[in-house]
C-alpha cells in the first residue's frame, strides 16, 4: 500500500481547511500518512518557496509529489478506479 506525506498549515489564528481536508480524505482512504504542520508563517512562505508552490497542504505519495487537496482527490479517486 502507498504511504503519503502530508504539510499543511496551522498557525495560532488560521488553521487551513484544505489541509484539514487532505488529512480527511488520507484518513478515510485507508492509506497511512505522516502529518507535518507548519506552525508559523516564516516556517510556512519558507516552505512554499522549497518546494515552488503558492499555497498549502502539499501531499507526496511514495516520494513523488500529488499536489494540494484537489490533487489528492483526483488521485484517490483514480486509485480506486484502478482496484476494481
Amino acid at each position: 500500500m502507498a504511504h503519503a506525506v502530508l504539510y499543511r498549515m496551522e498557525l495560532p489564528k488560521y488553521t487551513c481547511g484544505y489541509g484539514t481536508a487532505a488529512r480527511d480524505l488520507l484518513r478515510g482512504s485507508g492509506m497511512t500518512f505522516d502529518e507535518h504542520i507548519l506552525r508559523t508563517r516564516r516556517e510556512t512562505d519558507a516552505f512554499k518557496d522549497k518546494h515552488n508552490v503558492t499555497t498549502t497542504p502539499l501531499i507526496f505519495i511514495d516520494g513523488q509529489k500529488v499536489g494540494g487537496y484537489t490533487d489528492l482527490k483526483k488521485y484517490l479517486k483514480s486509485q480506486k478506479k484502478k482496484r476494481k
